[in-house]
């Protein structure tokens, strides 16, 4: 399997079109050009049937995988599991690495809602803040950690349970159920 790069926008628009959970980039690139995965082609009104098949299930898998929000309707742009590939997230390096990489997808998603995460805090300190230093200045031995590709931090010095807490209370400030909040907890 060969690796490449690809800018930000074109990796958005793939991870748009992602039809179900854990589909590689690969697979909705030869869904998107309508390539084959063999090399044996079959006939038309097979391949069409078959086709229009999965297009459905995959509608179906989708509306049930999509988080609904409780207080405003979603947008379909606005839904973390399109852009979440489980494949980049095995690559990230440890826990931190996924919590990292899990939270800064949320923060792709819901920019404009995000800061909403400020809100999040533990009994003696806070989670989030704006600045390495205002991390700092809430508690000692943070190990505060840059969000990729935002101006907001994290406190990473917690164990794997209270991270896992830390993502739910992420996804339920951003309007997700509690169901798909579980399942973003779970990808840690």
């Amino acid at each position: 399997m060969k690796k490449i790069e690809i800018d930000d926008e074109l990796y958005q628009y793939i991870a748009s079109n992602t039809q179900s959970i854990g589909e590689s980039a690969s697979q909705i690139l030869r869904r998107l050009l309508k390539l084959n995965s063999g090399t044996e082609s079959k006939p038309d009104l097979q391949q069409e049937e078959e086709q229009a098949q999965t297009a459905q299930t995959a509608q179906t898998a989708e509306k049930e995988a999509q988080p609904k929000v409780q207080s405003q309707p979603a947008k379909p742009a606005a839904n973390v599991f399109n852009i979440l590939n489980k494949e980049e997230l095995a690559m990230q390096k440890g826990v931190v690495g996924r919590f990292l990489f899990i939270l800064s997808a949320l923060h792709r998603t819901h920019k404009s809602e995000f800061n909403n995460v400020l809100e999040i805090k533990g009994r003696d300190r806070i989670y989030f803040a704006t600045s390495k230093e205002a991390l700092l200045e809430s508690g000692s031995s943070m190990n505060p950690k840059n969000i990729v590709d935002s101006e907001y931090w994290v406190m990473t010095n917690s164990n794997t349970t209270r991270k896992k807490m830390m993502l739910h209370e992420v996804a339920k400030v951003l309007g997700y159920t509690d169901e798909a909040a579980e399942k973003i907890r779970d990808y840690l």
